[in-house]
């Protein structure tokens, strides 16, 4: 890599896990659509496209009212732990890396550019995912109980990463897939680079598109911030 090349790199890249790195948004399908057939419905391709991305509040939100239920405490916490119970299973099991990720993530840490995982999966969840990942890849992580509600599409979980890595947002390069999460990076001040996986994401501002992670490396990264 040339020393202007070097000299541009973003200084953070912040890495979304859903959709992004692992395959995952395919596995989060199972226990849902057995939860609302559990509960007594079914739950619409609409409303499941709508959760991508989102946190466990929103998710639980959109299912329940999908099935018709005001649910009780106890019911939303027994469903939670369905669904964790099957995804700590599905991460251990079953999560493959999407395309070029694995080999992106090696890149950009041979980079020596600071890196963070944002995810809206909670704490439990994101550590057996990181067994499949690799926690070596990230100096950080911010997971979706840890942001104070302020969940994406709102900016936080991206400020506190740039915040963790004593870093400015408006340097940083997100890499996401869905709608909600660069929502966040965008919001965050953020180059986005977008990789959509399972839903379109439209065209927007700090927005860069690409169909898969093949072929990221440092000589990329540079002339993507900039």
């Amino acid at each position: 890599m040339t020393g202007d090349l070097v000299n541009n790199l973003p200084a953070a890249v912040l890495w979304d896990l859903d959709g992004t790195l692992l395959d995952s948004e395919k596995l989060w399908d199972l226990p849902l659509y057995e939860l609302a057939e559990r509960l007594g419905g079914s739950l619409s391709p609409e409303t499941r496209r709508a959760m991508v991305g989102t946190n466990v509040p929103t998710t639980m939100d959109l299912l329940f009212g999908e099935v018709g239920i005001s649910p009780t405490p106890a019911q939303v916490e027994e469903s939670v732990a369905y669904i964790d119970a099957r995804m700590i299973e599905l991460f251990a099991t079953k999560a493959v890396f999407r395309p070029g990720a694995e080999e992106a993530l090696r890149a950009v840490r041979a980079s020596g550019v600071p890196t963070a995982l944002v995810t809206s999966t909670e704490r439990a969840l994101a550590e057996v995912a990181l067994d499949t990942v690799g926690r070596e890849f990230f100096d950080v992580t911010v997971c979706g109980d840890e942001v104070d509600g302020l969940n994406k599409p709102l900016p936080e979980p991206y400020l506190k990463a740039a915040r963790l890595l004593g870093v400015d947002p408006e340097r940083c390069l997100a890499i996401e897939d869905s709608p909600t999460g660069v929502a966040a990076g965008v919001a965050a001040g953020c180059v986005v680079l977008v990789v959509p996986c399972d839903v379109p994401v439209p065209e927007g501002e700090r927005r860069v598109f690409r169909d898969s992670l093949v072929g990221i490396d440092g000589d990329l990264l540079a002339t993507l911030i900039a």
